[in-house]
């Protein structure tokens, strides 16, 4: 990794622990609301879902607006508890709000961030919505650390999209046979920054099969070996 000048990393489920902070969103959500579901039940039918509906988004499948709605509308179906379409687009509307407000990081990401920031320039690629992820990255204090942000709705396609790749890299006034990218998702991640000309690590949280010729980790703390 000699040679890297420029490390651009994803934030949900890479840095930022998404799934901890969706959880805590919905527990408040739900509970001022008066919806009456547990709340382990709720995320056993929502986390698969709105994986699914992410897949379709990021695919151009489906818009915004039905990712929003139809990953809680099929919550709700599943788990057979009437609610209106007036009270899904509310609670839709206060978990995007509530979000950013609980800011659990992976364990190790202050701690490698601040290792890497004095030799290396730090970004980040996302395919979050602007707004949520400005406040992630403000409210959980790693803002700072970046010298640039590039996310789907301002670059105008989604990872693996090589154009939102070449905008990162042209914001950054990097090259890319001296960047790297670090991110969760194999598809959109790893493979996205590989076809633009990048290097690229695969953070493997869950251990699931990698393809040969793929750098891993499973702790952030692991990167420091490469850098």
């Amino acid at each position: 990794m000699q040679q890297i000048t420029d490390i651009f990393f994803d934030l949900d489920h890479t840095l930022w622990d998404f799934e901890r902070n969706s959880a805590l969103a919905f527990e408040s959500v739900l509970h001022r609301n008066n919806i009456e579901v547990a709340l382990p039940e709720f995320l056993k039918h929502y986390v698969p879902l709105n994986k699914w509906y992410w897949e379709q988004y990021r695919k151009d499948l489906v818009t915004q607006a039905t990712l929003r709605y139809g990953r809680l509308k099929d919550t709700f179906d599943r788990l057979g508890y009437a609610v209106s379409d007036e009270v899904i687009h509310l609670l839709s509307e206060e978990y995007i709000q509530e979000l950013p407000l609980n800011n659990h990081l992976y364990e190790g990401t202050t701690d490698l961030l601040t290792y890497l920031q004095p030799n290396y320039r730090l970004h980040i690629i996302t395919n979050g919505f602007q707004s949520v992820q400005d406040g992630k990255l403000n409210n959980s204090g790693i803002g700072k650390f970046f010298q640039t942000v590039t996310n789907s709705e301002t670059a105008g396609v989604k990872k693996p999209h090589p154009m939102i790749f070449e905008k990162a890299l042209e914001r950054a006034g990097a090259l890319p046979e001296q960047s790297i990218m670090i991110g969760d998702c194999l598809e959109a991640d790893v493979q996205g920054a590989l076809e633009v000309g990048m290097s690229a690590i695969f953070f493997n949280e869950f251990e699931v099969e990698v393809p040969n010729g793929i750098t891993a980790v499973t702790h952030l703390s692991q990167l420091k070996n490469y850098f």
